[in-house]
């Protein structure tokens, strides 16, 4: 082994790519099969995202409409209902908070949670959640239970 028959190990390259820009002779000199003129024979263009030829782009062609508040807070909405039926389904005894609502399936890990006064709930339950309807709040105080604001 020397110098003269060393090579890269197998696979370790791809096959070669064309050669541009290197005079006529090769076959891929002066335009440097960009054709002429025109933003794709530039150096540095990139076509920008929805581009469409020249053509009215499709997000500028649809009407917009309505409005979107960044400072919206979603909540995710549980019902007394829900509650009550895991109750009688003895997944839950005196209290219900946020590890037991992500147990249960009701919520995910990082949501607010906000109980609403959908249906009826007969035991003392200790619930806490991020916000309460006043309905809700009402209702699980008159069965002798306590909500609980984070």
């Amino acid at each position: 082994m020397n110098l003269s028959n060393l090579k890269p190990g197998e696979g370790s390259t791809q096959s070669p790519k064309k050669r541009l820009g290197r005079g006529q002779g090769s076959g891929k000199g002066g335009t440097s099969t960009r054709g002429h003129k025109g933003a794709k024979s530039r150096s540095g263009y990139s076509k920008k995202l929805g581009f469409e030829g020249g053509q009215m782009p499709l997000q500028r062609r649809v009407p917009k409409f309505g409005f979107k508040n960044i400072n919206r807070i979603e909540y995710q909405g549980i019902n007394l209902d829900k509650i009550q039926s895991l109750i009688d389904n003895k997944k839950i005894k005196r209290s219900i908070d946020l590890q037991s609502f992500i147990d249960n399936g009701l919520a995910k890990k990082n949501d607010l949670i906000k109980i609403l006064a959908n249906g009826t709930i007969n035991a003392p339950l200790k619930i806490t959640a991020h916000k309460f309807s006043a309905a809700a709040k009402s209702a699980i105080e008159k069965s002798g239970g306590e909500a609980i604001v984070l």
